[in-house]
């Protein structure tokens, strides 16, 4: 925008005006994928007869052969509190390979057909970090546990080209404009198997204008590694280059690792065991010295690093590597993240304070798990102190909200109700202690996102020559009864003082 041209005036008639929406941690890209595939969720689907009648009324349609791929299901809020197995798919798809992701992304169901395609046979050994589900018998019930199992299912999956994936991500990016998101990051760009379609997809479909959303990419560490796409680049270079290919619009984020997995597939790394009766506790992802050597790597390189950690065990892995890296190559202003920080304990946001290490937090949890982590996975005394907002407050700590789209559904208004709130799907209050005040959560998913993404000169709030990307609301978030807020209507987003989204009305 012009400062010396004359201002265009425009009457909000009563409706409220905020900072452009950022959402700092979610999977775009898988998300567009996922609106093609087969819903799977609950409480659609009440139990493992309803999706399996979904996934038959799939195949009546697909030619013999053909890929049938569903999404969201959730064991924990099935009828029969268990995983799909391979011989319940195999009865309505004997003929069609077929592959169900979990809800958490951290697992997924296949019928014998994709086992066979993928290779996978009974006498399989476990990679290090995941495993295979088995019956009683030792023989594979095909679930798979993360992403180290799922990967040679995800092998032999169907590709799109590059135009359907740009495609996609167009669809899926009004879903996010109409949710008032401004400037989003993709988490985890290198999972989907194709990293360099993946960014290509990225940049042309910014450059196109087919995604107008500002763009952040977490590159995928092994990404970065010897012998691979990106193994000779600093953080600026590859800046560079996304910044070149996309108009300005893609940029770098960090380098994302994994430390371990969900909480609901019991492969989250836990200090204490799992609170259903299981003694597991689950075991960090890369041993600690190999893990060390591989953060201070990319420390010294430049990038900003992101690492995965639901469990309290894994947070404290994550630390003792940044510790170990800013020790060893003194850098400020690194703002390395820990993403998700689900069960972090008191000494575990005070240690992210001394390294100054931000957290992406996800609170929707609270609202979609917390009566299920209660009850079945962390108990209520670990469950109540999950996604630790207040202390992190309390302990002036840089951090935000996200959604992790798709595991749960895109909307910073809900996030913000959610940290605010902390309402469980049963109407209870869990952790009312951990609770926040509604401008905290406001500036957790505007201002502080900014902060997050070094860009708080630009965006993250209303000023004069910041960008204009604003939203406007039908009502007032500091003003309504903070209950309300996941109801407030997000009306028109703007993107560089250009209208991007605009409510229909009836």
């Amino acid at each position: 925008m012009d400062l010396q041209s004359e201002p265009e005036v425009i009457d909000l008639g009563g409706r409220t005006v905020i900072p452009g929406f950022i959402d700092t941690h979610n999977h775009i890209l898988a998300y567009a994928q996922l609106l093609d595939f087969v819903n799977c969720s609950s409480p659609l689907n009440k139990n493992i007869e309803d999706i399996l009648q979904a996934i038959k009324a799939k195949i009546d349609l697909t030619k013999e052969g053909e890929w049938v791929q569903g999404f969201g299901y959730d064991d924990t809020m099935l009828e029969e509190k268990r995983h799909l197995t391979r011989e319940e798919l195999d009865r309505f798809a004997p003929n069609h390979p077929v592959a169900i992701a979990h809800i958490s992304g951290h697992l997924a169901v296949v019928n014998s057909k994709a086992l066979s395609l993928a290779g996978l046979e009974d006498n399989v050994e476990d990679p290090d970090a995941g495993y295979y589900g088995r019956d009683e018998n030792g023989k594979l019930n095909g679930v798979l546990f993360e992403s180290a199992a799922m990967q040679p299912v995800m092998n032999v999956l169907p590709v799109a080209s590059k135009e359907q994936m740009i495609a996609q991500l167009g669809r899926a990016a009004k879903h996010y404009l109409a949710q008032g998101i401004t400037t989003n990051t993709d988490a985890a760009v290198g999972m989907l198997g194709d990293p360099e379609k993946e960014i290509q997809v990225h940049t042309e479909a910014a450059r196109q204008g087919i995604n107008p959303m500002r763009s952040r990419l977490m590159i995928m560490h092994n990404l970065l590694q010897k012998g691979m796409r990106f193994e000779d680049y600093t953080a600026e270079e590859l800046d560079k280059e996304l910044i070149d290919k996309s108009n300005e619009n893609v940029r770098l984020d960090s380098a994302k690792l994994f430390q371990d997995g969900s909480i609901q597939a019991f492969t989250a790394a836990l200090r204490e065991p799992y609170y259903s009766g299981s003694k597991e506790k689950a075991k960090i992802f890369q041993k600690q010295d190999a893990f060390n050597k591989e953060i201070l790597n990319l420390h010294e390189r430049g990038f900003r690093i992101a690492v995965h950690g639901n469990g309290d065990r894994a947070i404290e892995s994550i630390l003792d590597a940044y510790a170990y890296a800013i020790k060893e190559a003194p850098r400020k202003e690194h703002k390395h993240r820990i993403e998700h920080v689900q069960t972090a304990m008191t000494k575990d946001i005070k240690r992210m304070e001394e390294l100054d290490v931000a957290g992406s937090f996800f609170i929707n949890h609270v609202y979609y798990w917390g009566e299920r982590h209660a009850k079945i996975f962390l108990g209520p005394d670990r469950a109540s102190r999950m996604n630790p907002l207040a202390e992190a407050v309390e302990h002036n700590l840089l951090f935000t909200l996200h959604s992790d789209c798709p595991v749960t559904p895109i909307s910073p208004l809900f996030s913000i109700w959610a940290a605010v709130n902390r309402c469980t799907t049963e109407g209870n209050i869990l952790g009312p202690e951990q609770r926040i005040d509604v401008i905290t959560a406001l500036k957790s998913m505007t201002i502080y996102g900014a902060r997050l993404n070094f860009d708080e000169d630009n965006s993250g709030s209303i000023e004069v020559g910041k960008r204009a990307d604003f939203v406007l609301l039908d009502k007032d978030p500091t003003v309504i009864d903070p209950i309300k807020i996941k109801d407030i209507s997000v009306e028109e987003t703007w993107i560089g003082g250009n209208q991007v989204y605009k409510q229909e009305i009836d």
